[in-house]
């Protein structure tokens, strides 16, 4: 991935031709190249062709809304690695959760002061400079974890995890046994420069248990998790 600042790609997906407008110029004359898709199946599209270093959508959308798009994104080989931010009027945990779920890295409300805008997006291309390419496998106990594959194996079973669900259960076996705080887990699977609802942690802990099995992370109340 490509991760220059100042000349990274980047595609807007709104309904909304002012906000395209508006944020495109301010987008622009931070540095930025540029597109813009007025819907999510156009997005998706382009997104396809130009292969962006990031990807701002919004959620509600007609036909094809910014969760699926993003759902969509996640299982293209192709653009999967695109950083996805969520530019929505949807302030509520539970969409929160649910763009988070779909393999958005940040989520951000609308309005938004550009410079803010520029500076979350600066923030996530920063940390995808400083990010090694992995290509190694983790075993832990029953799994088979591929990093660069976003591959969980169980039983010769695939199992299928959203983007966030696979980037919790890689920190957590990183250190088996070990507890980690609340903190530590937000600061290393959605990163300190993200916001989310107080409950992000624990939808996903649970959504994870439920496609992993309920005997490999166990809860130390008031502090944090562990792999066991």
């Amino acid at each position: 991935m490509q991760t220059n600042n100042e000349a990274a790609r980047i595609l807007l997906v709104d309904d909304e031709v002012d906000i395209l407008e508006f944020l495109g110029y301010n987008l622009r004359k931070a540095g930025f190249e540029v597109h813009t898709a007025a819907n999510g199946q156009d997005g998706y599209q382009l997104a396809c062709s130009l292969k962006p270093q990031l990807i701002v959508l919004d959620i509600m959308m007609p036909g094809m809304d910014g969760i699926e798009t993003c759902q969509l994104i996640r299982q293209t080989p192709e653009i999967a690695d695109a950083f996805v931010v969520f530019l929505t009027a949807r302030g509520e945990d539970y969409s929160q959760i649910a763009g988070f779920d779909a393999g958005a890295d940040d989520y951000i409300k609308k309005p938004v002061k550009p410079a803010v805008l520029v500076s979350r997006i600066k923030a996530l291309l920063r940390r995808g400079a400083t990010v090694e390419p992995v290509s190694d496998i983790i075993q832990a106990r029953d799994f088979i974890i591929d990093k660069e594959r976003y591959l969980v194996v169980k039983d010769e079973k695939e199992i299928a995890l959203s983007k966030k669900e696979f980037e919790l259960l890689v920190f957590l076996t990183s250190r088996p046994g070990k507890v980690f705080s609340r903190d530590d887990i937000f600061e290393n699977v959605w990163g300190s420069d993200v916001v989310v609802g107080d409950r992000t942690i624990d939808v996903h802990i649970r959504k994870l248990r439920e496609k992993i099995g309920m005997d490999y992370i166990r809860t130390y109340k008031g502090i944090g998790y562990s792999y066991v």
